[in-house]
């Protein structure tokens, strides 16, 4: 198997997606349960706020990785999440603290709905780059896997042909 840089960048991506997807389900689950009343907006706000920052260095910290691999079908299909991420916290309510939902403007319909439809979002595209990533690792692994076949197979026929050679010349003398 040819471990290159981009077969670890892949592998990082994909564990890491898993988390992502993890989070995203999270969010969904949380705005369900305050649409439906079961929690109340101070306890889903202090929760996912601080989930926020570690999914924007978590999606950024692979995305430098594949810019460090030269990766560049994977960052320019990432690029748009990341700017939505950067609008997201430059426009983020005034609160004391990290985050980005503010426990008295989520329970309004329209950023409840809107917050909804962004974690239904974010899990559809953390779900198809998870298996973007998980296709990319077994296409690394396998080219890489027969390129490495072929150099071999090319070495054991220098190595032959010298060996050849070298008995030829024996003979010779």
């Amino acid at each position: 198997m040819a471990f290159t840089f981009a077969a670890f960048c892949y592998i990082v991506a994909l564990i890491l997606t898993a988390f992502l997807i993890f989070f995203a389900v999270f969010h969904v689950i949380a705005f369900d349960e305050l649409r439906s009343d079961y929690k109340n907006p101070i306890d889903i706000c202090s929760s996912l706020n601080p989930l926020v920052t570690v999914e924007f260095f978590v999606h950024v910290s692979f995305n430098v990785l594949f810019l460090f691999a030269a990766e560049w079908f994977s960052l320019c299909l990432n690029i748009p999440l990341i700017a939505y991420h950067i609008y997201r916290h430059k426009t983020r309510p005034v609160m004391s603290g990290f985050g980005l939902y503010d426990p008295t403007s989520i329970m309004n319909s329209d950023q409840l709905t809107r917050a909804q439809r962004e974690g239904w979002v974010k899990l559809g595209f953390y779900l198809l780059s998870f298996f973007y990533y998980l296709y990319g690792v077994l296409y690394l692994f396998f080219t890489g896997l027969h390129s490495v076949a072929s150099v071999v197979q090319a070495g054991m026929l220098y190595q032959t042909d010298f060996a050849h050679a070298i008995t030829n010349s024996v003979f010779f003398i």
